[in-house]
């Protein structure tokens, strides 16, 4: 072996042969270490070979909408990230996916690097009443073993949980650093790609919601998976960024239950139990946060008369900036007087919506109760600009045939989808140009 000597920043993993005092790739200043670069003098052969011989196989791994969501299942020799924010559920996702693949695939590996087994089979015994015995856990930090661990075994798929606390003997930085994440997340995808064995490697985030560790992981991994919602609401939300396998237009719904977590069938139906009908400051919205499919979820306004110098404006799954711009829209062409009063905006379910398409429910919701007009059973979308001119969104049909799927009849509509929409069955629509047009048609 060639032993040379080299660089590497320890914040992004840019090398060089020689020491910097500020890092060319990210800024960073004073974070080179000197590591070990071994070149070996050998040279192994392999053979190539015709694509068309090879054929895919993915692996069930018991939840259809998972499933799905990976295009049909997980590949064999794929490399996985999953993360999530602590506490969500990635982990007890991951041991559910583990005993579903054992009970009738073959063996499967869980290491983990932040619970013991004992802690994990505390935790295992919450999700089923039986383990089976195919089904292998392992505490462990060291990458090196991992390794080894994997070869010798040569389960069906790996778990590995976290990346961010493996760690490689030679290299100088702790646990979690970029460095370190690099080094085992190459370690392991050389592994799986090698030996054909599907490793899931979960992911911690930081507090602005991004992969902690360096940009470089979200690009090694075939796909990257997000489990989403709040630690104190019932639900969760898994959705992909990236799948070289499949599709990023789905997503998967999941409810936290006492043996773990449970799949929703009808996400739609889920979000809209327990409404009361007929009441102000409640709309639906088809939304399209991600994928092809509408979730119809209910968006709520408050509208209080205010006693301080500076009126309340809170927001919950809304943009704060978003609901700003709307009042001041509806103050402008409204001639609503609502610097006198508090206005709570909130989503039920805690989703959090992003896309324009709803402008107009918020403006529908605040505007039905500061005149408490019950429009609890209007289905609503669109985007509104400053002129409050109501402009239309993407997939507008897709919204309507789901929302009417429901048993949902009533609708606000921006007007420039009447020709298209009138002449619908079953459904009383409202179209309006702009947000004055309210006045006249919500009564």
């Amino acid at each position: 072996m060639k032993k040379e000597t080299k660089y590497r920043c320890k914040v992004c993993g840019y090398e060089t042969i020689m020491k910097l005092g500020r890092c060319p790739n990210c800024g960073s200043w004073n974070s080179f270490e000197e590591v070990e670069n071994k070149k070996s003098l050998r040279t192994k052969k392999k053979s190539p070979v015709i694509i068309e011989s090879l054929k895919e196989e993915r692996i069930k791994t018991g939840f259809v909408g998972f499933d799905e969501l990976l295009g049909g299942g997980i590949v064999r020799g794929s490399i996985i990230l999953l993360s999530g924010e602590p506490g969500i559920g990635k982990s007890t996702l991951l041991l559910q996916i583990s005993l579903n693949i054992a009970k009738g695939k073959g063996n499967v590996l869980y290491i983990s690097g932040e619970e013991s087994p004992l802690q994990i089979s505390s935790r295992l015994t919450r999700i089923t009443k039986s383990s089976p015995k195919n089904l292998y856990f392992l505490y462990e930090t060291d990458i090196e073993t991992v390794v080894n661990a994997v070869k010798e075994l040569k389960p069906v798929l790996t778990i590995v949980d976290s990346i961010q606390t493996m760690r490689e003997e030679g290299v100088s930085s702790l646990s979690g650093s970029p460095t370190q994440v690099r080094n085992a997340t190459d370690r392991l995808m050389h592994i799986a790609k090698t030996h054909g064995i599907p490793i899931i490697i979960v992911g911690h985030v930081t507090k602005v919601g991004d992969i902690a560790g360096p940009k470089i992981l979200e690009h090694l991994v075939d796909t990257v998976l997000y489990l989403e919602g709040e630690r104190y609401q019932m639900y969760r939300i898994l959705r992909s960024k990236k799948n070289r396998f499949g599709s990023t237009q789905e997503l998967v719904l999941f409810s936290m239950e006492e043996e773990g977590l449970k799949e929703v069938k009808n996400p739609s139906q889920y979000f809209l139990t327990e409404r009361e009908k007929e009441i102000p400051g409640s709309v639906i919205l088809p939304t399209i946060e991600s994928g092809m499919k509408p979730l119809l979820v209910e968006v709520q306004a408050l509208v209080v008369t205010s006693y301080l110098p500076q009126p309340r404006r809170v927001s919950v799954g809304i943009d704060y900036t978003k609901l700003s711009i709307l009042i001041a829209i509806m103050e402008k062409y409204l001639k609503l007087p609502l610097y006198k009063y508090d206005i709570y905006v909130n989503v039920t379910g805690g989703v959090k919506i992003v896309e324009p398409a709803s402008d107009l429910p918020v403006i529908v919701s605040i505007y039905s109760s500061l005149k408490d007009i019950p429009t609890s059973n209007f289905v609503s979308f669109g985007e509104v600009g400053l002129g409050g001119e109501i402009r239309n969104v993407s997939l507008m049909k897709k919204r309507y045939k789901e929302a009417l799927k429901l048993g949902y009849k009533n609708f606000i509509l921006p007007s420039s989808m009447q020709k298209e929409f009138e002449k619908s069955e079953g459904g009383r629509n409202i179209f309006i140009k702009t947000v004055y047009n309210l006045i006249g048609n919500l009564k």
